[in-house]
């Protein structure tokens, strides 16, 4: 790899990052190669270790990457509207890296588990801000009760080859999120407006 400046090497690690988050959540983990990032990075194959030790660091710092953000406040009823949608339903490179690849981190190195973990942790914080509650505690309850169906449904949903129980995995699901935080009246509306079917316009 041509010697270039510390700055260019950071903005090139950045670059391999960005595009490996988006092939990650396509494609999985172990679904692309080191052709495939660097190319998609707009780099050489060969310069791969210039900027990472190996694919298990990539990995780790990608995952880190995506689930990171500030610790701001969430409306778990208003994420539940825009997550558990059709248009997230079928984007899938540029969605929920959880939803994407929680299950293959499992069975990642303690290096890509520990940053996924942070990435829990803080949606709970965020979350947890936001949910219905009379005590931390039941706040707290709500976030982490409302965040694992919305990712439990969506995994579910993308991996039914049926379009019609997709679309109602996500609506009563949407629907008992927004139940829980807002009402009965809210929980019936969300549940007779199912989401549409995979490949259905979501303008």
């Amino acid at each position: 790899m041509p010697k270039v400046s510390r700055a260019q090497a950071e903005h090139h690690r950045q670059q391999i990052t960005e595009a490996s988050a988006r092939l990650f959540r396509e494609r999985g983990l172990k679904g692309v190669s080191f052709a495939d990032l660097m190319g998609a990075a707009g780099l050489t194959h060969g310069g791969f270790y210039g900027y990472f030790k190996s694919k298990d660091e990539l990995i780790a710092q990608t995952l880190a990457h995506m689930v990171a953000g500030a610790p701001t406040k969430l409306d778990l009823a208003e994420l539940a509207q825009s997550y558990l949608s059709a248009r997230h339903l079928q984007s899938v490179a540029d969605g929920c890296p959880v939803a994407a690849l929680g299950c293959e981190t499992a069975r990642q190195t303690a290096e890509a588990r520990a940053a996924m973990t942070q990435g829990l942790r803080l949606q709970i914080e965020r979350l947890s801000a936001g949910a219905k509650g009379k005590t931390a505690a039941e706040k707290r309850q709500a976030a982490m009760g409302g965040w694992a169906a919305m990712v439990g449904a969506m995994i579910m949903a993308r991996y039914s080859d049926d379009p019609q129980l997709s679309a109602e995995l996500l609506a009563q699901t949407r629907a008992w999120v927004v139940g829980r935080q807002r009402g009965s009246k809210h929980r019936a509306r969300c549940a007779t407006a199912p989401a549409p079917r995979r490949g259905a316009s979501t303008s």
